[in-house]
């Protein structure tokens, strides 16, 4: 299990990645947050990191960018650690490292755009499409530890939507959902532009295949790819086809039965206990019962919103 975690929280090139400094520097996101829970955990990252691309490649425009314009086809592996790194940073940086990153990935951005196959001009840094790529991977995330690893209470959730929305719209999301209700609205009004397409089958396969743990441990990766379909939303899934290609019943438990076990795994080299102990807080500080609200907490805000005031 800390194997398979280790590889599944590396998130590319690390090395010029300090989540240990500026001492005492806060996030974007409060450490008393739901992000900062659900981000520490390896099955939740991976299983809704996939999920958030099967909804992004529904969106032809997304599709296309995605497609034609990254290194998903050619080196799946290198695309996905390099957007894991962006969501560590994001949620777990200080504010001095994660600012000037989302800077870089919207200049990126700006050089992206082309036309679908059926015609339609893009551009990657439209707020439309950065609308839909926000809110598909902010659903994915939560989801899947919601499923997979710790119930989330409808409280919870929402409290989590509100907490990226400040990230978002520095990302340039200037429509990004503050709750699961601004959620299904968003949904219910993208779902008649989505559609089908073989690429979404090319990505699973790929990630299915794709060295990404070790050769032992290949039947759970198959496990966790289809762990993500299950968790896109049924009436996605009849859109894309996916019926059929998720989990059984009994599958679903061995995959919660290892969230659980990960939510327990405390590795010094994970960004959520590195940016833990940067603004003082003990490595554990994430990982102990969150129903009683630890000393720590109040402070960690108070600390949080002194560095965004």
């Amino acid at each position: 299990m800390e194997v398979a975690a280790r590889l599944l929280l590396h998130a590319g090139d690390l090395s010029s990645i300090d989540f240990l400094r500026p001492a005492g520097e806060a996030a974007l996101v409060p450490a008393d947050s739901v992000s900062w829970r659900v981000f520490k955990n390896p099955l939740s990252l991976f299983v809704g990191g996939v999920a958030a691309v099967i909804m992004e490649l529904a969106e032809p425009r997304v599709r296309a960018g995605v497609w034609e314009h990254t290194t998903f086809r050619s080196d799946p592996l290198r695309r996905l650690r390099r957007t894991g790194l962006a969501a560590m940073v994001t949620v777990y940086g200080a504010r001095s490292l994660a600012e000037p990153m989302i800077a870089r990935v919207r200049r990126m951005h700006d050089m992206v755009a082309g036309t679908t196959l059926s015609g339609e001009p893009y551009r990657a840094n439209e707020p439309e499409l950065l609308n839909w790529v926000y809110a598909t991977a902010a659903y994915s995330f939560v989801q899947a530890y919601h499923t997979y690893v710790q119930p989330l209470s409808s409280l919870e959730r929402n409290s989590y939507h509100a907490e990226g929305v400040p990230a978002a719209v520095l990302y340039g999301a200037t429509s990004a959902p503050r709750s699961e209700a601004d959620l299904e609205l968003l949904f219910e009004g993208t779902a008649s532009r989505l559609e089908r397409s073989d690429i979404v089958f090319e990505f699973l396969a790929i990630m299915r295949s794709g060295p990404i743990l070790p050769l032992f441990l290949r039947p759970v990766q198959d496990l966790l790819v289809r762990a993500a379909i299950d968790l896109t939303p049924r009436w996605l899934r009849a859109i894309l086809a996916l019926n059929g290609h998720g989990l059984h019943a009994w599958e679903r438990e061995v995959v919660r039965h290892i969230g659980a076990l990960a939510d327990r795994l405390v590795l010094e080299s994970n960004p959520a206990v590195q940016a833990c102990r940067r603004i003082g807080l003990p490595s554990d500080y994430l990982y102990i019962n969150k129903s009683i609200v630890p000393p720590q907490c109040s402070s960690a805000r108070k600390l949080t919103h002194a560095h965004l005031d």
